[in-house]
Formats: structure tokens, sequence, C-alpha cells
């Protein structure tokens, strides 16, 4: 049900965001700012600090999410004496309603945790996993070639089974102290009485071609009443969702991997020509996997290891960085020519090396060796691109020869930073994958399409791409939850959207603080310059624009364009909170 409203949220529209290289769709993101219908003081207040380009300061905990209402859900859970696990629960479960296009029920996540009482790091893998009737032809045509992009991503062909439902309950077994059945209530509430629609979920929606989202009816009758699309500043009721909700709050996770639920999304998958079976949803399972850190002026930058790419690919491009001196100016030519090499060679390694480490063999603690990285880092010069970034050699047991990966992650996804008052630190980031995911929508949330993240080719110049599909395998991916430890306790808890170029968000967001001398605000607010695969983008629209001339001359190749990333920053210092919410998009950090 939708009921026409004036909304009181500012329209700061970001510009056109293109996908990966070759990618053929460009969208354009907004990012809001100002009054929000509904907010209390404090969020309020927060919102205007992000305007004002301020950070948030607290002293007992603070919650930075990408949405107003989440993340004052996940307040009220930290109010109250909940922990960081607690409060996440609570602000995914907001999250899935007020951006269903990101993330949610449907999707997946990794978890990074710091337990202050034992002072040690956990990560949770939450991704989803590959039919076990998938083969290594999945995405291809009956020719051998690989689908176009598109073709795979919308329909039941590219949803994985979702690992989100699980991977909550997991983290608050483990970590929570408030009663799980209360951790949905403000999500329920609003998906009964009905939330207001933001600019940025309006914009995406209008945007949509025919087909795609609307192509599917429950889709269509959600996101399209009447034929026209939600827009900004409607009030958008769930009842579905609300009832999806009271089913995970009353009877938890397991009534999402069998019985009725499972019927209904095996049915849904199977009519659009996916392949997952309830047997699927039976055999998935959260997996706890050791943090992968890498040393960085000073500190110990760690996050998600395999069948992550971020923690790995973070940590090359700042282990070899960590070699040079890269100036007290955070916009030199020179600084940005060695940052955009050093992650040129991150991403070959990640393209030739990295995976689901429990399907193939991967040489992870030699990718972030610190002779391997600074072996890499002799190749950066100050004042010159390297002609060609070519994976390295790093030490590893094994004699198998990987192809590079040809997949494609766009922009899309979600992040949550939560410190508690106990001390406690949790990065989440959290996807369905491409904005809108598959575009089946199902009890209230859409579905992931998670397997587009493989490798569509299953072979480079004769040998095997290790991300390729396989029954029961989780796709790689680029989310870069972090946790930055110095001195044995957290220091930094970090992360962000955006498809492949999170990793250089991340990178970028953590030099700008622990090199540059940032306070977090100031780190998500500068200018972003990402260099993945050769090409050098520059944020349209800032600062980043004086550096194309420079950058061209000394070997790039220069594109401006707008960088849609949405970082959310906590950083522990001197016994306070200090949080900054990406300007780009719609989030805020709260604390008190």
């Amino acid at each position: 049900m939708i009921i026409r409203t004036t909304c009181l949220l500012t329209l700061l529209l970001a510009g056109p965001v293109a996908a990966q290289q070759a990618a053929d769709e460009v969208t354009t993101e907004a990012a809001g700012a100002g009054e929000v219908r509904g907010l209390g003081d404090a969020a309020q207040a927060a919102l205007e600090a992000k305007r004002n380009g301020n950070p948030v300061i607290a002293e007992d905990w603070m919650v930075a999410a990408a949405n107003p209402l989440a993340v004052e859900a996940g307040a009220e859970v930290l109010r109250e004496g909940g922990s960081a696990a607690d409060a996440m629960v609570a602000v995914q479960a907001v999250l899935g309603l007020v951006e269903p296009q990101s993330s949610g029920l449907g999707g997946g996540a990794f978890l990074v945790w710091y337990d202050a009482e034992r002072g040690e790091l956990t990560t949770l893998d939450g991704r989803e996993t590959a039919p076990l009737d998938a083969t290594p032809q999945y995405f291809q045509d009956n020719a051998g070639a690989p689908l176009e992009f598109y073709e795979a991503v919308v329909g039941g062909r590219s949803v994985g089974t979702p690992g989100t439902p699980m991977l909550l309950e997991e983290a608050h077994e483990r970590w929570g102290k408030a009663e799980w059945s209360d951790l949905f209530d403000d999500a329920i509430a609003l998906a009964e009485e009905g939330f207001t629609v933001s600019p940025r979920l309006a914009t995406l929606v209008a945007e949509e071609p025919e087909d795609r989202l609307p192509r599917f009816e429950a889709t269509a009758e959600y996101f399209y009443p009447d034929g026209e699309p939600i827009r900004e500043g409607d009030t958008l009721k769930n009842p579905a969702y609300a009832d999806s909700l009271r089913t995970l709050a009353s009877e938890g996770a397991q009534a999402f991997y069998s019985g009725p639920i499972v019927e209904d999304l095996v049915a849904t998958v199977q009519a659009e020509g996916g392949l997952l079976t309830p047997t699927d949803f039976a055999i998935y399972r959260v997996i706890e996997r050791p943090a992968v850190c890498a040393a960085f002026a000073g500190a110990d930058v760690c996050g998600m290891g395999p069948p992550s790419s971020g923690a790995l690919t973070v940590g090359q491009i700042l282990g070899m960085l960590d070699n040079v001196d890269l100036g007290e100016d955070p916009l030199a030519p020179e600084a940005w020519t060695l940052f955009g090499d050093a992650s040129r060679l991150a991403f070959a390694d990640r393209g030739r090396y990295m995976a689901d480490s429990d399907f193939v063999p991967m040489p992870t603690e030699g990718l972030v060796d610190d002779g391997y990285l600074a072996g890499r880092a002799e190749q950066l010069r100050p004042d010159a691109a390297l002609d060609t970034a070519e994976p390295g050699d790093p030490e590893w047991d094994h004699a198998m020869l990987w192809g590079d990966d040809q997949s494609l992650e766009l922009p899309s996804t979600s992040h949550i930073s939560i410190v508690d008052a106990d001390g406690n630190a949790l990065s989440m980031t959290t996807t369905i994958e491409n904005g809108f995911g598959s575009r089946l929508f199902v009890r209230g949330y859409l579905l992931n399409n998670e397997l587009t993240d493989f490798s569509f080719a299953t072979h480079e110049d004769g040998r095997s791409i290790a991300n390729r599909v396989e029954p029961g395998k989780r796709p790689r991916s680029s989310m870069s939850p972090t946790i930055v430890m110095r001195d044995g306790a957290p220091a930094l808890v970090v992360g962000s959207p955006g498809g492949s170029r999170i990793i250089g968000y991340v990178a970028q967001s953590v030099a700008n603080m622990l090199v540059w001398h940032m306070d977090p605000q100031q780190a998500v607010s500068t200018p972003h310059l990402i260099n993945r695969f050769g090409t050098f983008d520059l944020e349209a629209g800032t600062d980043a624009e004086a550096l194309e001339q420079p950058l061209q001359a000394a070997g790039f190749e220069v594109e401006v364009r707008d960088l849609t990333s949405g970082l959310h920053v906590i950083a522990i210092e001197d016994g306070r909170l200090i949080g900054g919410a990406d300007p780009r998009r719609e989030g805020i950090a709260l604390g008190e």
C-alpha cells in the first residue's frame, strides 16, 4: 500500500555511477541530507553534522549505517544496554526495508567482530552459496560462450542460498545480550505503519529499465503501484516483510532454511530458471574464518579472508604503500601515482589467486607477507605509472597455475559499523549484490544475484579460473569490513559498499586517517581516486579533477566520473568514539 505525501528530505543527486569496465549500466544514486520525517533530535543533529562536514563524537557507544531510521533502531538497542551484535540485528532488519535494493534477508554478509573481553578478532562468513546442481558452465550458453551480464543477473539463475538470516542469529547467539525477539520491533512497526521513501530508493527505482525490476509481477506490485514507480516522500508499507520478520523473531533463522518460506523461495527461483533446491538451504552454514591482517602505518589492518578478496587486496595495497613515502599532501600526484599502481598490482593478484579457499588452494598468507609486499613495492615510482601490472609469485605450497578471473562485480551493498559500551566492535558489509539483486521479490524482500560474482568463463589460456562456478561454492567478493588494530585494541571500524571499488574506498579512508591524520568525517568526505585495472577514476566535481593532467602525464589513462561510496567509520581515540558517514549517501553516525 502506498500513500502520497510530501517529503522533507533534501534531494542531492550524486550523478551517474557506472559499473565496472565493460558493464552496460549507468545509474544515478541520490544522497540525502536534511530533515527526515519521524527522526529524533539526535539523529537530526547527526544529519546536520554530516552536512556541515563535522564528525559525531561520543563516549559510550556509536553506530553508523546507511539510513537514519536504521541507525536509530540500532541506537535504541545500544541505549538500552544491548551489544553491538544486538544493534546490528536491529539495523539490518530496518535496512532490508528502507533500502531493499542493497541488502536484506535474501542476501549475504561478512562480519568482523572484536571481542573486548577476550581481546580477539573473529570473522563470520555469511556469503551465499551456489546450488548443488550448478556446474562450471552455469553462466554459458549452449555454444560455451559467457552470457551477457544482465541476461544472467535478472531472474532465478543468479540466486544463491541466502546467508543473512543465519548470520544474524549466529552473531546474536555468540555475542548478544538483548532478547532476540525484541530486536525486530522497530522494523516491524515501520513495515506495517509505513516508512518514507528516500531520494536514493526513489531514484534507483525510477531508473530501472523495463526488462529488469518491473519484469516480475510481485516486484512490480510493490515498487510500481498503479503502474508508476514509487516516489520520494511516498509512505510505503510492506506487511509481507513484517510477517517475515515476525517469523524470524519467533521461530529463529531455521524457519528461513526449511519449511514454507524455503518452498516459496525455491518455487520462485526455479520458475525463473534457477537451480536452488530445499537441500541447498538445509545444508547451508555460516562459517567462522580467521581474520586476515596486514601491517600499515604502525597498525594492523584486519578483515575478512576468502571468499572475500577484501582484506587481502586492501592489505596488499596498504602493505605495499607502507614501503614508500606518501608525503603530507593527500592530493599530491606523486602519492596517487604510488597508490594507483599499488592498487593495480593488488588487483592483478586478486584476479589470479583469490576465490573460495574451501574449493581452491590459495596463497593467503603469502599474499600479505611483509617480504612479498616489500618486493612488489620495489616496482612503484612516484613519477611514472607501470607499463603493465602483472600478478606476482607469492610463496605457497601448491603448483596450480590459475587463469585470470573475468567476473564483474557491480556497485550496491551496505555497510554497518558499531562500537558498544563494553568496547566490542563490529564491522559488517551486507549485500544482495547488484542494485535490486535478481529482481525477484518474495515474502517482502528481494533475492540476491550473488552467483554472478563468479567468473562466467571457466578457463583462460587453458588454465582453470579459481573463481569459476562449482556446486556449493561461495563466489568471490570485494566486501571489505575492516577493523584496524593498534596495540591490541581497535582503532578504526570501517567499510563501504561499491562493488569492486569497495577495496579502494576502504584503503583510501584508512590512509586518510593513519597517514594524513584526517578525522573520520574528513576521511569519508575527501575526493575519491580509484585504480583497479589501469584506468584511474577521479571523482567528478571534486578537487580530484585537478590530478587529471598530472596523472595522464605520469602515464595513466584517466576518467572523471561520479564515485558513490558509502563509507561508515568509527575511530576510537583517547576514550572517545568519533564517527563519520559518507556524504554521498543517506547514512549517519550516532552515539552517546
